[in-house]
């Protein structure tokens, strides 16, 4: 592929078009502000649809995968325009934060831009994944006349309890390095070659106003700053036909489910066993072409065209059967099934009380006179490394593996699995429990033991128990005092096999997807008022007909790809005299061969606790980003040590931004904050 085909630049409110099929121009708003389009443009006779999708990872180097854009246009006969956001890669203004307000503002005059231009019928559709989906939702919610129908992928109707920053009231720990890493890359200049001769000016003026991604480590409860963007509970707000893409190992799935069930649209959800990659090439799979399907929906919505797709049972989810872990899982076992609705009408609630489990481990594990009435947890800092992240993502942020070696520091309990057993939705655990600090976490875990002693996630749940009422105002445990609290495991497909066990593992931590607790605490379960409730599916489904998707990359097989040269790495370590539990994480990404324009990126990844001190604990991340132009080779560099006591969190970043050989700026940020019942 050659250098893009630079064309004029359009105004929002004087629109102009451009005849070429692939070109890059500018899209003024209001303001004044510039933002960088690439326009996919068929080679038809127009006019077309036009499809947006809008994201901040700079389009023009260091995130170019044109080819879904290029087979929306040619498979698809769209015009479709990729956009940076406000801030990013080539556009003007300043990115102040992830999901600014005005955001989907701008995004808004974008679409009734394209609208109006000739080569369009008026009718846009509005796409994307994670942070794309995020906005494609939070514009949808804005209402412009042209937008007719939009496709989240991965995305979240809120910004709070189900995204990289919160989870359960509890902040992440090792997806700290997301934020991190956007401050490198939005510290680039625009590309020279399309932002004209005053690129430099520019760069300078990015870098001097840059703002790291940061909110998150002062806003530590839900409140404005996280209502805003969120779509829970503003439901009504979606007024376009509304397709949904999710997966069960993806950390967005509670909320994309939670879309589908009260969206009042024509709607359509695929859930499918992906994480954080495209349902194209995803660990785990089975993997399916995406492309088909989105333009099923966009030819009905934005064409009229009644193809049958709204016709169809609107959920399609991939039910997922037993099978071993692996941190590089090809595909699960399972099938893919349509249900009419969400939740299940056939769904059933299955109670199974902690008394009439088995206390793995424990001598006399039958019958209720046999087992304490209660049991006490000493919590460690460092329980939870064998789950990795609520979310997977391309490696190394890899799939759970193995759950034996947290659950020596767990309460777990076993069922044995008489008959299969589905389970579909969200688990819940009503524990009655004290805690001996004022400040603890619980964690769930909801596991399959196999044949050969191995044990597989299959949901986890997490909770900060001063949040057990309330995300907006948490209050403090009064040590020793009975509680009855719920926690909600995440969404999940399985089928639990005869012969096997189904366990349930109590932990007080869930590092390092989570940060851990200030202090070492105990709690105490009280098992007479604790039970573990499944969504059980009763029946078989009444739809006989099955999907049937276009198969993705390596479907069947492995996908092919070593990861044993160095560019994803994913350590655990266990520091013995140091009283240290380390986990690192550590991934190169170079240009392919052929690029126009080489790039690097890097990202490092290091985190560790003292498991009996859990309150000293430590994120320290490395992110780079480096491109070279025929004008310029331009360098970043960012370091980030967020590191907590028991009652502070203290962070400091730094910034180096180097063009060709030359250090040419430092930014540094440092604050205090205390822990907000955290």
């Amino acid at each position: 592929m050659g250098p893009p085909v630079r064309c004029a630049t359009a105004s929002a409110s004087d629109p102009g078009s451009c005849s070429v099929s692939e070109s890059n121009t500018f899209i003024k708003l209001t303001d004044g502000v510039r933002l960088a389009a690439t326009l996919y443009l068929p080679e038809t006779e127009g006019p077309w649809p036009a499809l947006l999708e809008a994201y901040p990872y700079r389009k023009d180097d260091l995130s170019v995968w044109p080819e879904d854009h290029r087979r929306l246009r040619d498979e698809g006969d769209y015009a479709v325009c990729r956009l940076d956001v406000r801030g990013t890669g080539t556009s003007e203004g300043i990115a102040l934060d992830e999901y600014p307000p005005g955001e989907p503002d701008d995004l808004s005059q974008v679409i009734q831009w394209l609208a109006r231009q000739d080569w369009c019928t008026g009718s846009v559709g509005m796409f994307g994944t994670s942070y794309s989906g995020f906005n494609t939702i939070q514009t949808a919610m804005r209402q412009p006349p042209a937008l007719k129908a939009i496709i989240p992928i991965y995305a979240s109707d809120d910004r709070y309890t189900d995204d990289i920053h919160f989870g359960g009231g509890i902040r992440k720990a090792l997806e700290s390095g997301y934020p991190l890493f956007m401050v490198p890359m939005n510290a680039l200049p625009p590309t020279p070659s399309l932002a004209g001769e005053r690129w430099r000016e520019l760069w300078l003026k990015r870098i001097e106003e840059l703002q790291p991604w940061s909110s998150a480590i002062v806003e530590q409860n839900d409140g404005p700053y996280w209502r805003q963007g969120s779509l829970r509970s503003n439901y009504d707000l979606i007024r376009v036909p509304t397709m949904v893409v999710a997966g069960w190992n993806d950390v967005y799935r509670n909320a994309l489910l939670r879309v589908f069930q009260h969206i009042r649209v024509p709607k359509r959800l695929l859930m499918g066993p992906w994480c954080h990659m495209s349902p194209q090439d995803s660990i785990p799979g089975p993997r399916i072409d995406l492309v088909p399907e989105m333009i099923r929906w966009w030819d009905r919505w934005l064409r009229d065209d009644h193809n049958g797709v709204d016709e169809e049972p609107p959920l399609a989810v991939f039910v997922r059967r037993s099978t071993p872990p692996a941190a590089d899982l090809s595909e699960y076992r399972g099938e893919w099934r349509y249900e009419s609705e969400w939740p299940l009408a056939r769904g059933e609630e299955l109670v199974l009380p902690l008394r009439a489990a088995v206390l793995t481990g424990r001598a006399g594990a039958g019958g209720d006179a046999s087992r304490p009435a209660q049991e006490t947890l000493a919590v460690r800092g460092d329980v939870g490394v064998t789950a990795h992240i609520r979310g997977s993502y391309d490696p190394p942020y890899g799939l759970p593996i193995d759950q034996r070696p947290d659950q020596v520091y767990s309460l777990v309990y076993d069922w044995p699995v008489e008959e299969a057993l589905e389970i579909l939705g969200s688990p819940v655990l009503r524990v009655a429990l004290r805690s001996s600090k004022p400040v603890a976490f619980l964690s769930a875990k909801l596991c399959e033991v196999l044949p050969d002693g191995s044990v597989v996630l299959v949901s986890r749940g997490l909770l900060n128990l001063t949040h057990r009422d309330s995300d907006t105002a948490p209050e403090p445990l009064v040590p020793g005092e009975r509680y009855e609290v719920s926690i909600e495991l995440d969404a999940t497909s399985w089928v639990f096999e005869p012969g096997n066990q189904m366990r349930l593992a109590i932990a007080g931590s869930d590092w390092p997807n989570a940060w851990p607790p200030p202090e070492a605490s105990e709690l105490t379960i009280d098992l007479e008022g604790t039970q573990l409730v499944l969504p059980d599916v009763a029946g078989e489904s009444p739809i006989k007909a099955r999907p049937n998707f276009a198969p993705g990359d390596n479907e069947g097989g492995s996908p092919e790809e070593d990861l044993s040269d160095g560019r994803a790495i994913w350590q655990i370590e266990h520091d013995i005299y140091a009283k240290q539990t380390r986990v690192l994480v550590k991934q190169s990404s170079p240009s392919p061969p052929d690029a126009v324009w080489p790039k690097l990126r890097t990202d490092e990844v290091l985190v560790g606790v003292k498991p009996l001190e859990p309150g000293i604990a430590f994120v320290e991340c490395t992110a780079g980003a480096q491109v070279t132009w025929p004008e310029v080779t331009a360098r970043t560099k960012a370091h980030l040590m967020l590191k907590s006591d028991a009652t502070s969190y203290f962070f400091d970043l730094t910034l180096e931004v180097f063009e060709n050989d030359d250090l040419i700026a430092t930014r540094h940020w440092e604050s205090v904050t205390p822990r907000a019942l955290q």
